[in-house]
């Protein structure tokens, strides 16, 4: 049997390569293999974000005020959901929820009004400017995404959707 040491890995390519490589230069012993897909993972994940504010902001809105307006819109006519709703499909807190609900109304973008089935319930609708700003940002947040992607071809993009969303599904809930 062989005993001679693992062989060294290549070298670095990216950054995360190169956590890698002192991973392995300091215990050799260890498969950090993940450590490649999900660092590269998380710093896509940073850098689209980044884009995607960026992005948001020329429309004068953040990411998150974008998300709020954004499943309004793609909730259908008469684009309207409870708090609560908003509040379980943006995994948010309903203090985080009221905040950004606040500063949407303030902003003429959405409205709140009292839910006419409950009377102890509001409903939160997009108003008409509201609808305007998100048919734009929405075009152009996916310009920024395809942008992201341009280094794939339809092919690959499409790998790569299947293979995250394989990935997605396996996770511990």
């Amino acid at each position: 049997m062989d005993e001679s040491p693992p062989p060294d890995p290549p070298a670095p390519q990216d950054a995360v390569d190169a956590i890698g490589a002192q991973w392995h230069a300091v215990r050799p012993e260890l498969d950090v293999s993940p450590m490649g897909v999900f660092g590269r993972i998380h710093r896509i994940s940073r850098a689209v974000a980044d884009a995607a504010e960026k992005t948001y902001a020329r429309h004068g809105i953040s990411g998150g005020e974008f998300d709020v307006l954004a499943t309004l819109r793609r909730s259908g006519e008469p684009y309207t959901l409870s708090p609560r709703q908003l509040s379980a499909t943006l995994m948010l807190t309903t203090g985080g929820m009221t905040g950004r609900l606040d500063k949407l109304e303030r902003a003429g973008l959405l409205s709140r009004s009292p839910d006419p089935t409950d009377r102890r319930a509001l409903q939160v609708t997009l108003t008409e400017r509201g609808f305007e700003l998100v048919e734009a940002a929405v075009v152009a947040g996916l310009e920024t995404q395809h942008a992201c992607l341009a280094g794939l071809d339809p092919d690959e993009t499409a790998l790569l959707t299947g293979l995250l969303r394989k990935l997605l599904a396996g996770l511990p809930r």
